[in-house]
């Protein structure tokens, strides 16, 4: 089975129609796009085109919003063959999805969190590699935020270890996530990031979030990215050495000059990090 490692490179960016003809006629300095493979699977006319010329010139992922990898409802096949043929078309060699579920009897437009138990993780892990099997090819799970952990019987990083060992598949390591997570549930976001395989990272995203209190954040790709957020993904860097790193930004989105200035941070942080590796395999 393919692996889905190191197929992009550098700084991404997620695209959005309200930049897309700016990409085509004035390309921008990022590694690769990123967009969601619903949204695009059906698209025709001219914005069909419009994606297809991005496509042609652009590395582009897939980052899927609707699998629902942990429901109980049949895994939607259907879907997994639509997003093959899709990638295959616009030849995309990278597909990521989020380790929640979405439907239960027709969809719920919400990422839910799955229960933390190991019966749990048999039934993820058996979807994943049935994903994996269609696609012929390793996929990338995210690590989701989450405001409830209904049974509980591990805990987050446990689960999602096992899930990933299980799958044998590869990680989209979300650092906002972690942070967020981290404040909402109280943990070490460090010691979260440390106990990452972190040899099955393909690429990250980083994000900004919503502070409705000291102790409660909202993951909501709305706002400027954090310092903590930069500082913990300067860490990863340092554990497991630079990956490619993608901007978020699906609500309040600024001017394409300010969202150029974040990608810029994740290349000066990816510099850094790259030119002290570089120093201690000297």
């Amino acid at each position: 089975m393919d692996t889905t490692q190191n197929l992009v490179q550098g700084a991404g960016l997620g695209l959005r129609r309200s930049f897309l003809s700016h990409v085509i006629d004035t390309p921008l300095d990022v590694g690769f796009y990123e967009v969601a493979p619903e949204n695009w699977i059906t698209i025709g006319g001219k914005l069909g085109k419009q994606f297809r010329a991005v496509t042609e010139r652009h590395a582009v992922i897939c980052h899927g919003l609707s699998l629902s990898l942990g429901s109980t409802d049949p895994l939607d096949e259907q879907l997994v063959l639509s997003v093959k043929q899709f990638m295959h078309s616009h030849q995309i060699k990278l597909y990521s999805e989020h380790l929640s579920y979405c439907s239960k009897n027709g969809h719920l437009y919400d990422l839910l969190p799955i229960p933390f138990t190991a019966e749990a993780v048999s039934h993820v892990a058996a979807r994943i590699r049935r994903v994996q099997d269609i696609l012929g090819q390793r996929i990338a799970v995210e690590n989701a935020s989450y405001y409830a952990a209904l049974g509980q019987e591990m805990s987050e990083i446990e689960f999602f270890n096992a899930v990933v060992a299980e799958a044998d598949c590869d990680i989209l390591l979300d650092i906002n996530n972690i942070y967020v997570n981290s404040i909402n549930h109280r943990y070490d976001a460090e010691a979260f990031l440390r106990a990452m395989p972190g040899q099955r990272i393909s690429y990250a995203h980083v994000a900004g979030h919503y502070v409705e209190a000291d102790d409660f954040l909202v993951d909501t790709h709305g706002a400027e990215i954090i310092d903590p957020v930069w500082k913990l993904l300067g860490k990863a860097y340092e554990l497991f050495g630079v990956f490619p790193t993608l901007l978020e930004r699906d609500f309040n989105i600024p001017p394409l000059a300010e969202l150029m200035r974040e990608v810029a941070t994740i290349k000066d942080i990816q510099s850094a990090w790259g030119a002290q590796h570089a120093q201690q395999s000297a």
